[in-house]
């Protein structure tokens, strides 16, 4: 009899008989199965190994093989309680808002979430830059660690200023680039100063990292320079994360005299500024400020950007644009966390970036966003006047709305989905206590702009009866 049948056969006789044991019982030692069935140690090695991967047994080096609990089919659902002691003191909660496609009930119109819907992504651009990626003869070879040189040449481009591809490190997505900076500049129990409020998916890569977001208040013009100064003052934190540009959830754009005075206050006090400039892209067809990073040199400011916004949330390409030893220090994390990002895929990103499809994509797409923006903040105005709205954003995907005093947030959130309408509540957006109530509503999510009208009906509906 060969290894493989003899195992077999030891196999069956060994579920036969743990079949007439009870749970805790010991089965025979290595030494007697031998002997009783004439199978040698590796036979019988390779049947107890297989019975413990099965969960019928469980081996206790020094004390033998035993018989574990048997479940029916109706049992109670597994105990995992254990690893909550494993576990304790190290939470993460990850970012709503980006952890994936949301189950609607069908019919439900969608004002949530930070992506476009499919019909504003450029699917068959994207289709065909991925294939004449995938035609390149060195299409599979490993990528260097900090990415494309070609890719990173782009997106210094696009930073502008006198940076170059080696500025660049190309990343997984923006926020896998936020998750990246926090680990590398700040060491955990770190104050961060950040917007308030602010992106939720910043917030928990910074509770990830450790760190302890600390709001710094905005208004109509952005982020204050005044109360930024105290912040900084206050908590000697040497990280600000922003978004001078669409941000998100107001969609304001940092004023232009406070541009300059954001980045001296940091600067100031010896900190990093991380710039997302996620919604670089999504502008609605106005001329749009020059990042952050375009006039520092001194390494102050980095920068961050993204092409799942614009492109496909499935376009996991990003970039962090930086100077000095902070890049070296993220290269030597990226080196650490995963080597290099897929080739294929940074190819495709530079395919799709070189095409002159690609720029007529994005002034369609503003156009759409324009339209979509105008069409809800005119239904909303109408359908829900008590409601306030921030000025009309000017670029990004979203409308940010402050609730009249009544139910809460979440109680209007329920009532919405209730009524067919999909929204985020404000709450998640602040670091700390918000000062109101308020949604954030997204006009790139729905199929139709007719969509939008319909869901502010509903809306109000919903405010009327919440439930």
């Amino acid at each position: 009899m060969n290894d493989g049948s003899s195992t077999e056969a030891l196999l069956a006789i060994l579920r036969t008989e743990i079949a007439a044991l009870a749970p805790g019982d010991r089965l025979p030692s290595s030494r007697d199965l031998i002997a009783r069935h004439g199978v040698g140690p590796v036979t019988v090695s390779r049947a107890v190994a297989q019975l413990a991967a099965e969960g019928v047994v469980v081996t206790r080096p020094g004390s033998g093989t035993y018989v574990t609990a048997r479940r029916s089919p109706g049992s109670a659902a597994p105990d995992t309680s254990w690893q909550s002691v494993v576990l304790a003191g190290r939470r993460i909660e990850a970012a709503e808002e980006e952890t994936g496609p949301r189950e609607l009930p069908p019919g439900t119109v969608p004002l949530s979430g930070g992506y476009l819907h499919e019909s504003l992504q450029p699917g068959r651009i994207l289709g065909a830059a991925l294939a004449r990626a995938a035609r390149r003869p060195d299409a599979w070879h490993r990528a260097p660690a900090a990415g494309l040189t070609t890719l990173r040449a782009l997106f210094a481009r696009q930073t502008g200023g006198d940076h170059g591809p080696e500025d660049v490190l190309v990343t997984a997505g923006g926020q896998s680039a936020l998750s990246m900076l926090f680990r590398a500049v700040a060491a955990p129990g770190a104050p961060v100063l950040v917007e308030s409020p602010t992106y939720p998916g910043a917030l928990a890569a910074a509770r990830a990292a450790g760190l302890r977001p600390v709001p710094v208040p905005m208004d109509d013009l952005g982020l204050r320079p005044d109360l930024l100064a105290d912040a900084f003052a206050m908590t000697g934190a040497r990280l600000l994360y922003c978004q001078p540009t669409f941000h998100n959830p107001t969609g304001t754009v940092l004023a232009p005299e406070r541009r300059r005075q954001v980045v001296d206050v940091a600067r100031a006090a010896g900190a990093f500024l991380v710039e997302d400039d996620f919604a670089r892209h999504l502008g609605h067809g106005r001329p749009l400020p020059r990042p952050l990073a375009a006039d520092d040199r001194d390494g102050t400011v980095v920068h961050l950007t993204s092409l799942s916004k614009p492109a496909s949330p499935s376009l996991r390409i990003g970039a962090i644009t930086a100077r000095g030893p902070v890049l070296r220090r993220l290269l030597s994390l990226r080196r650490v966390d995963d080597f290099f990002l897929a080739r294929p895929l940074q190819e495709a990103a530079v395919e799709l970036l070189s095409t002159p499809a690609w720029d007529r994509h994005l002034r369609g797409l503003g156009t759409a966003l324009r339209q979509r923006c105008a069409v809800l903040a005119h239904a909303v105005a109408g359908e829900l006047p008590d409601w306030t709205a921030a000025p009309a954003p000017e670029g990004g995907l979203h409308l940010w709305l402050r609730l009249p005093p009544g139910p809460t947030e979440s109680a209007l959130a329920d009532a919405a989905r209730a009524h067919g309408v999909a929204v985020d509540p404000g709450q998640r957006f602040f670091p700390a206590e918000p000062p109101a109530a308020h949604v954030r509503l997204s006009f790139a999510a729905a199929a139709e702009p007719a969509d939008l009208a319909e869901a502010a009906r509903r809306l109000a509906a919903a405010a009327r009866s919440p439930a």
